[in-house]
């Protein structure tokens, strides 16, 4: 007889654990790990569901690599297990995220704020890093900055960027659709980029490899307009285009 109450719990575990990959391990610096441990598994599965090829030193081998793995994986996944549990946790800040999809009138004032500055930077030749956290991000974001706490708008992102100005070499950090940090220190991808990306980009990448965040660079040298998510950097030439992912972003 068909057990349908096990298959949904199947099902929902199955959908739990693909969430928890697409939010915290997908384009991080752990997803090439957990390519290798389902390697693994592969394994450990395969020495059971074929006894006839007589398996069994591969068998006990897998079962005391098992006992050791599920101590040290603790110790390896510890920040995505810890961004998890504040997820599960978030009880306030899951209330206030439903509360605002229902009633949220978007209001796009911010949204075209921040596309009339960076858009004047890029034709000024003035360099720009903003970044947008969830609320799961901050332990990812090396310093913040200096205390803000302003509403956005094109001259304040402008002023900050100044190239006079000491906070403009950090990152402007946009939370609850506020200004709230400027001068904000990232942490630096480690990976080999092409020689026409700056230190901007490489703190734009490096955020985003270990965090959901959204990254926003305007480079000083070329110009060019790009976005960094999920250890990708995607250039935009389109403003429009530019805009309608920048809307996504802040009301998502």
């Amino acid at each position: 007889m068909f057990d349908w109450v096990g298959m949904v719990q199947i099902l929902i575990i199955a959908v739990l654990m693909y969430m928890f990959y697409r939010s915290f391990i997908q384009n991080t610096q752990s997803e090439k790990l957990v390519r290798g441990l389902l390697g693994w598994a592969g394994l450990w599965v395969l020495s059971f569901v074929l006894p006839l090829v007589h398996l069994n030193l591969l068998a006990t081998f897998m079962h005391y690599t098992a006992l050791f793995l599920s101590l040290s994986l603790i110790v390896v996944f510890q920040p995505e297990l810890r961004k998890f549990m504040a997820l599960m946790g978030n009880v306030q800040g899951l209330r206030r995220m439903l509360k605002a999809g229902a009633n949220r009138k978007q209001d796009t004032k911010s949204l075209d704020a921040i596309v009339s500055a960076v858009e004047y930077m890029s034709g000024k030749h003035t360099g720009a890093l903003i970044v947008f956290p969830t609320s799961l991000d901050e332990s990812a974001i090396d310093k913040k900055g200096v205390a803000i706490d302003a509403k956005i708008s094109s001259e304040l992102l402008l002023t900050i960027f100044f190239n006079k100005t000491p906070l403009h070499d950090g990152a402007v950090i946009i939370e609850n659709n506020r200004i709230a940090y400027a001068g904000g220190i990232l942490p630096l991808s480690q990976n080999n980029l092409n020689w026409k990306y700056g230190t901007r980009h490489r703190a734009a990448l490096g955020l985003s490899e270990v965090s959901s965040a959204v990254v926003l660079v305007v480079s000083e040298e070329s110009c060019d307009i790009s976005i960094a998510e999920r250890g990708k950097i995607t250039k935009y030439d389109d403003i429009k285009k530019l805009r309608a992912k920048l809307e996504k972003v802040l009301y998502k």
